[in-house]
């Protein structure tokens, strides 16, 4: 007989703002505990140094957590020049300390941002992501001092602005896609310069849908979760907590839609396959019962008009 899982079963996103000095698992089991949630998870972990948006998946929404994870991605960091460490940000011990040029100024820095770091490119990351190699992450191997080889990768910058130049520090704005590591930018941009930079601070706003105005922060939330003076029972701040929470579908802003009528979604949440006219083949596609809107999961319509389920709602 199966396990019931403690605590309560919920349904969706919430975007939470997460603080510096927090791992981002940390952050997860703060409010986890909160919610009394049975199931929850992050998608797309930030440096104990980064803030910013860390969307949390409770429930059902566990299972869409890689459309976040694909998402693009949107950054501000401050590239601290002169210093390079072993982590290429604040928290890595100083590995190496130059002059900063005498003659710095926007259009030269422009001019290497949009040369070397705008469009596709290919970047190294560093021996202190979260990557794996052979089932082990790569800062943990780089803090037991071992060494491996770390193959480059393709991304994409969308955007990249210079928001600030003060004497040694540099602002920048970055629209990038999945997998970028802003902490190879600036090493990279550090390196370019001829002075070395590291990232001093690294703050995530938006990720897919989802924008900076949409988060919440964890005293906010913890507020929110305290009981007022006699006032307020574990129901009423249950469903203030729940108020905060995103649709399931909101994280599949971008995949076109299809609604059955209820004998075909009965048949789709059995796993079956639906022969159907006159539709076009898409390779994700939302399903929705007609007569209730009912979010039922994702599927795939093959050339011959197929509707395959590939990942449903066991609260359909």
């Amino acid at each position: 007989m199966a396990r019931k899982p403690k605590g309560r079963m919920l349904d969706g996103i919430l975007l939470v703002d997460k603080p510096a000095g927090l791992t981002s698992n940390g952050v997860l089991q703060r409010v986890k505990r909160l919610y009394g949630a049975a199931k929850a998870g992050h998608t797309g972990a930030l440096d104990p140094l980064a803030t910013g948006m860390l969307p949390i998946t409770f429930g059902e929404a566990t299972k869409f957590s890689q459309f976040l994870l694909d998402a693009d991605k949107r950054y501000l960091t401050t590239a601290k020049l002169g210093v390079r460490t072993t982590t290429s940000d604040a928290d890595g011990d100083v590995v190496e300390q130059r002059e900063v040029p005498a003659d710095l100024d926007r259009a030269r820095i422009e001019a290497l941002l949009e040369a070397h770091f705008l469009g596709e490119i290919e970047q190294v990351p560093s021996m202190y992501s979260a990557l794996k190699h052979q089932g082990q992450p790569l800062y943990k191997l780089a803090r037991k001092g071992v060494q491996v080889e770390v193959k480059p990768r393709r991304v994409t910058i969308y955007e990249i602005r210079m928001t600030a130049l003060r004497g040694d520090e540099i602002d920048l704005d970055i629209r990038c896609s999945k997998g970028t590591y802003i902490r190879s930018i600036v090493e990279d941009l550090g390196l370019l310069l001829g002075c070395g930079a590291h990232v001093q601070m690294l703050r995530r706003l938006d990720t897919g849908p989802y924008k900076a105005d949409m988060m919440i922060g964890l005293e906010q939330l913890q507020s929110l979760a305290t009981p007022a003076a006699g006032s307020d029972d574990e129901k009423g701040i249950q469903a203030r907590l729940d108020a905060l929470l995103l649709p399931v579908t909101s994280a599949l802003e971008d995949l076109p839609s299809i609604e059955l009528e209820a004998e075909q979604a009965q048949r789709v949440l059995q796993g079956q396959r639906l022969a159907l006219r006159d539709v076009a083949a898409v390779e994700l596609i939302k399903i929705f019962e007609r007569d209730n809107g009912r979010f039922l999961g994702i599927a795939q319509i093959s050339d011959d008009g197929v509707l395959r389920p590939r990942r449903l709602l066991a609260t359909a």
